[in-house]
């Protein structure tokens, strides 16, 4: 009983820690059904103790709901697109409905998973399924992924959320700084003026002009730069920001698309003729070198909108990562006993303030990287040639 007792209060320290770093606490609704169906498990399932890598996976992933803190939580709408019209309804349908189930993996062992369930549908690991004829979800023994048919699914996910977020901030601070611009013509800035222009000068002078060649040329492009730097540096911030939800907004790889393919959009279709003669037909290069070279320009022009979007979402999701790690190291320890969580703790604490000073700093670097990459591809586009 004593050692159940020290765990506990190992467990409930180590969640404040969770809580302020993450601003996601362990005691979301969706896992304390969880908790409740863990209490009944056999002793095989009390022996596996704390999983880090679902812990960890649960954090940085999409879900369809914004965990806040403690019981509170953000329930998203779900709409599903069906043979009968688009469904909405909220998700707490969802997470107010668990189930559990067992399937005998590839090397033969049991495995435990949970699901939840509304209507003709399921939802496992934040997907969405139909319900099967004979069971409510069967799963890949291979895989452990789900086999039922897929819904089409339009619901506004934290991540979709977070974008919206970022996007509303965008607008209410540039709208903001022009209107102050109107009020005080030739004036000395003044608010949230004085702190949004110097990093706009910063972007035109230092990132946009310098890459793209001239004036002229970086005024076409300086709209679209400066909504991706201020858009990926804000949405880096929401996900720094304790107790709003725990954002990875620009560690989702569908946000980092599309991100990338407009800066291959606008580089494709801004291409000059000298852009395509030096990537098609190369001047000055033998005829057989040109067939080597000739192939690796044109994956080229796929491959850095590719780096762009794996390089910041990797950086993003990396950090967070880090951090969640350090928060499983106390979890881990803490359940072996009291003194060990409480040691471990405080060197993780220490660590993982440290490390969030430095995403502080990554959530401006990788913004200012990502926008000069796509400044440079801008200016190699619009690239005179020379004679």
């Amino acid at each position: 009983m004593l050692m159940k007792t020290t765990n506990l209060k190992a467990r409930l320290s180590s969640a404040i820690i969770l809580t302020f770093f993450t601003g996601i606490s362990l005691n979301s609704p969706a896992q304390e059904h969880h908790d409740d169906h863990a209490d009944h498990q056999d002793n095989h399932s009390e022996e596996a103790g704390f999983d880090a890598g679902e812990m960890i996976m649960h954090h940085i992933s999409d879900a369809h709901e914004i965990h806040i803190i403690g019981d509170l939580a953000i329930y998203l709408p779900v709409i599903l697109y069906t043979e009968g019209g688009l469904e909405v309804f909220s998700s707490s349908h969802f997470y107010h409905n668990e189930e559990h189930g067992h399937y005998t993996n590839a090397a033969g062992e049991d495995e435990d998973y949970h699901f939840y369930t509304h209507d003709n549908y399921v939802m496992f690991h934040e997907h969405i399924y139909y319900r099967g004829d004979n069971e409510v979800i069967t799963v890949d023994p291979e895989t452990g992924a789900a086999t039922n048919e897929a819904v089409f699914d339009l619901s506004i996910t934290k991540s979709v959320a977070g974008v919206l977020l970022t996007c509303l901030l965008l607008v209410l601070i540039f709208s903001s700084v022009a209107k102050s611009y109107k009020k005080r013509k030739g004036q000395a800035p003044k608010g949230l003026q004085s702190f949004m222009e110097p990093l706009i000068l910063f972007i035109r002078d230092e990132v946009a002009i310098p890459s793209i060649g001239s004036v002229a040329k970086a005024e076409k492009f300086m709209p679209f730069l400066l909504s991706t730097f201020f858009f990926i540096w804000i949405a880096n911030m929401l996900g720094l920001i304790p107790f709003i939800g725990g954002f990875n907004v620009t560690g989702t790889l569908s946000v980092t698309m599309v991100l990338a393919a407009l800066v291959f959009v606008i580089t494709t279709f801004s291409g000059n003729k000298h852009y395509w003669s030096h990537i098609l037909w190369p001047a000055g290069v033998p005829l057989p070198i040109k067939f080597i070279l000739v192939p690796i320009e044109v994956a080229s022009i796929f491959i850095k909108p590719l780096v762009l979007m794996v390089r910041l979402t990797a950086n993003i999701t990396a950090g967070h990562i880090i951090i969640l790690a350090f928060v499983s190291l106390i979890l881990i320890f803490g359940e072996q006993s009291a003194t060990a969580g409480y040691g471990v703790g405080v060197g993780s604490t220490l660590f993982m303030i440290f490390m969030f000073f430095i995403e502080l700093l990554v959530a401006f670097l990788q913004a200012y990287v990502f926008t000069l990459l796509a400044a440079l591809y801008f200016g190699e586009a619009k690239q005179e040639g020379h004679h």
